[in-house]
């Protein structure tokens, strides 16, 4: 079968390696579009031996929902895949432009949703979404609770399958990073956190804990946002802000050398009306690497983590702090939850079975 991807993801390396898994399968000739830039990350992967890679640029790139692909009627022309797989959401006007290209050339489309809270969007999302959920026909859930909210939306559970995001463990694994932590200037106890500099992240939360610790401990941001500022500011205030370390956006293949320079990872988001985390993909990446992860009550935070690290209420800093001084004061503990967590990664959340899961699929979708 002749599989056409359509992921902004893409632009990133370390996401392809689901679809190398994909290609090694006998029967799967896989072609994917890719940004030749997405925000500030150019395209970081342009071949492989397993799969063509066609890049493309991208009308309105960073705008997730917004942006389509000029030129993709002529791939698809060309191409004339059986399977379309947009790795985008039900309501986003690229998802629309997949599912009408399918129709046109007889092919068949699925798409990957992340939306855990249900929602009523304004036109001309709300057009694009029913145009999507009606004529997709498939769709991915990465959680239960996605699966709910699409069969809420009307979606068939007939033609729906829960599918959580892999990690490659080969890559993602415990390796000691000691120029890494000396450049970084981390001699304590490291704390780390991954992801954007926003108040849903929960950063702040994890400041405060931080400062009430009454103890030397490191505290590492790799991310950026517009917190960026408020963080040493309020470091300062906190009389912590020699123990912070902030360090920009950093390519995706460097990922697991930062997190190995952590001691633990800590995930505090915090839900809003409008967000509430969806999985957290960070947590299985540091649970790879062997670093005990922390997570707040968020959305699928504790069933990423299991019983494989410890999860606090979310925006209750005092539950935090004491989680982080449990941690931090039981070194069984810390030997414990990195052992298990690397073996729930490969149980539960590894890039073959993924590409396992997502081969059945498009079984299905032929037969």
């Amino acid at each position: 079968m002749k599989v056409l991807v359509i992921w902004k993801a893409l632009v990133s390396e370390v996401y392809h390696k689901r679809f190398e898994e994909l290609a090694r399968l006998k029967d799967v000739e896989l072609v994917l579009i890719v940004p030749t830039e997405w925000q500030n990350t150019r395209l970081e992967k342009r071949y492989c031996k397993e799969y063509k890679i066609i890049p493309k640029k991208v009308i309105l790139s960073g705008s997730n929902h917004f942006h389509w692909h000029p030129g993709l009627a002529k791939v698809v022309r060309q191409i004339r895949p059986d399977i379309i797989h947009i790795e985008e959401e039900h309501y986003s006007l690229v998802t629309h432009q997949a599912i009408r290209l399918a129709k046109r050339y007889s092919a068949k489309c699925l798409f990957v949703s992340l939306q855990n809270i249900y929602k009523v969007y304004p036109f001309p999302f709300s057009w694009i979404e029913r145009y999507n959920l009606e004529n997709a026909d498939y769709a991915v859930a990465a959680s239960e609770e996605i699966r709910d909210v699409l069969v809420r939306k009307g979606f068939s559970k007939d033609r729906l399958s829960v599918v959580p995001y892999g990690v490659d463990h080969l890559i993602y694994c415990r390796t000691e990073m000691p120029e890494l932590r000396s450049k970084l200037r981390l001699d304590n106890y490291t704390i780390g956190f991954i992801g954007r500099l926003v108040n849903e992240k929960g950063v702040m939360d994890l400041l405060e804990a931080v400062s009430n610790l009454k103890r030397k401990v490191n505290l590492l941001f790799v991310g950026d946002g517009e917190l960026r500022n408020k963080i040493m500011i309020e470091g300062k205030r906190l009389c912590i802000s020699e123990q912070i370390r902030i360090v920009d956006v950093i390519p995706s293949s460097q990922v697991p050398e930062y997190l190995n320079c952590m001691d633990c990872l800590v995930l505090p988001s915090r839900t809003t009306k409008k967000w509430k985390e969806q999985f957290g993909r960070v947590l299985i990446e540091a649970m790879a690497c062997e670093v005990p992860v922390i997570g707040s009550d968020s959305g699928e935070i504790p069933n990423v983590i299991g019983d494989s690290g410890l999860v606090f209420r979310e925006g209750d800093v005092n539950d935090l702090a004491s989680k982080l001084k449990l941690l931090i004061n039981n070194i069984d503990m810390r030997v414990e939850l990195a052992r298990k967590g690397r073996q729930r990664v490969l149980n539960n959340f590894t890039q073959e079975k993924v590409a396992k899961e997502t081969y059945k699929i498009y079984q299905k979708m032929m037969c």
